[in-house]
């Protein structure tokens, strides 16, 4: 495994609590550094301490003083999470314990730890890549079974194992294309040859399958963001206060009534998902409700997944649905030229009124279609399934995004990959417009770059304070 380098630059000993805050049966201390194991045989009074045997002791201060008493177990690096000497005190949950012996720690030379500074150095140590550390966020932080298992994968390396692929087979093309900058005169052609073409196409279409896989991740790991849309008084509001379960946004037989955004937290079979109620889209000359409107389209172009609700009993919502939807599936193809499949569930409300046949269903439109009634709240179990299967399943229908293969992911991974995806689709442009091989190769430098820094092969200070700033103390 590669890291950004060898062994960490910091030789402070570090020490920080390790196990959750609160009481508890057990509470766990953590040394990393140097004089991890000098620093616990102090506290221990143990003339040593074997490495990953648990041995049973008092903890004391450094005036002899007993604090507790439990199991100390070293583990000598490298063979150790951080990669360096490790020690774990095993004690007692009682935070006024834990935070004595932190105490006494420090006075015996060790420093209090940053946030995620052990999984920081994990990562520097070359004990794990830079996604597999923040999986490990990610599984402390799980708001559901999906998302803990999602957050296992990535820990345990597949998600990295799937960048990894990417690279090594996008160095194998930059070698042949870099070769073909020795041949200014037939570098044209060369980069024309079928295997050149034929590899970076395959390449485009591998990470256009991961792109869908890690867009399931980041769902899973930061939530999604569903948004209502439709004409005035279809029933959008109601719809919010039945997925939530109760009354959330004002319902009235009053068009216009809603006209800002209302937003809910609420979880889906344990994906937490932030829902927006909007405006009715209309023509209008009220200035409140037009930027109500703005704001709406707007935030159905950003939407992880779009609601668009019409009336059963109104022909003209429908025609109103039609028409945005066509209108909004080639804006987004145009934004996310990625996506197999535009992110759209069509719902049709009110079905407890007895309404017209030829008003249901879109013939002819790849597009899912609900039938409810947000009134007796008919088929929202199913919908709900439905839903749930769009944010974490198979997007494509291709088998490449079921739940059993998700990983956990994060926005930064997405965009790398998008970046990745745009380096090499210009890098195919570039060699059916017959540009010459070092601008190909420069494109696909760029596609290496941001897939490199998915798992911190490439990295900046600033990133990575980022990211480990986020971790909780102890890990």
């Amino acid at each position: 495994m590669t890291s950004p380098q060898a062994t960490t630059t910091d030789s402070d000993t570090i020490v920080a609590v390790a196990s959750a805050p609160g009481r508890g049966g057990v509470g766990v201390v953590r040394l990393s550094g140097p004089d991890a194991i000098v620093v616990a045989q102090k506290i221990t009074r143990l003339r040593e301490l074997p490495a990953r045997f648990a041995n049973y002791t008092k903890f004391c201060d450094v005036d002899g003083t007993v604090l507790d008493s439990g199991l100390a177990i070293a583990f000598p690096g490298p063979a150790s999470f951080t990669g360096e000497d490790v020690v774990e005190l095993q004690g007692h949950g009682s935070p006024i314990m834990l935070d004595a012996l932190v105490r006494t720690a420090i006075k015996l030379g060790a420093r209090m730890a940053r946030p995620g500074e052990f999984s920081e150095r994990a990562y520097l140590n070359g004990k794990m890549d830079l996604a597999q550390a923040e999986a490990v966020a990610d599984l402390i932080n799980a708001a559901s079974e999906a998302s803990a298992k999602a957050a296992v994968r990535s820990l345990q390396g597949d998600f990295s194992r799937l960048m990894n692929g990417l690279s090594e087979t996008l160095v194998r093309l930059r070698v042949q294309v870099e070769a073909a900058i020795d041949f200014p005169d037939e570098d044209i052609e060369l980069l024309a040859a079928p295997g050149i073409t034929a590899m970076l196409a395959d390449l485009i279409e591998q990470v256009e399958q991961i792109i869908t896989r890690t867009r399931s991740g980041v769902r899973l790991t930061e939530g999604a963001r569903l948004v209502l849309i439709g004409a005035p008084n279809v029933g959008k509001s109601s719809v919010l206060n039945r997925l939530c379960g109760e009354d959330r946004a004002i319902v009235t037989d009053i068009a216009g009534t809603t006209r800002d955004l209302v937003r809910e937290q609420l979880q889906l079979n344990g994906i937490p998902v932030e829902l927006i109620d909007t405006a009715g889209l209309r023509d209008t000359n009220d200035a409140i409700e037009a930027e109500g409107v703005r704001r709406a389209r707007a935030a159905a172009s950003e939407a992880d997944l779009v609601l668009a609700v019409y009336d059963l009993a109104d022909p003209s919502s429908k025609e109103f649905i039609e028409n945005w939807l066509e209108e909004f599936q080639t804006e987004r193809s145009v934004i996310f030229p990625t996506e197999i499949k535009s992110n759209v569930i069509v719902i049709e409300n009110k079905s407890d009124l007895d309404v017209d046949a030829e008003n249901k269903g879109f013939p002819g439109k790849q597009v899912l279609t609900y039938r409810v009634s947000a009134k007796s709240g008919a088929n929202f179990e199913e919908l709900t399934e439905q839903l749930v299967e769009l944010l974490t399943g198979d997007e494509s229908g291709s088998g490449i995004g079921t739940r059993e293969q998700t990983y956990s992911a994060r926005s930064r991974h997405l965009l790398a990959l998008d970046e990745a995806a745009t380096g090499l689709v210009d890098a195919q442009s570039a060699i059916t417009e017959g540009h010459g091989a070092e601008l190909v190769a420069e494109h696909l430098r760029h596609a290496q770059a941001e897939l490199g820094s998915v798992c911190g092969e490439i990295t900046t200070d600033a990133l990575l304070g980022e990211i480990f700033s986020s971790f909780c103390i102890g890990k």
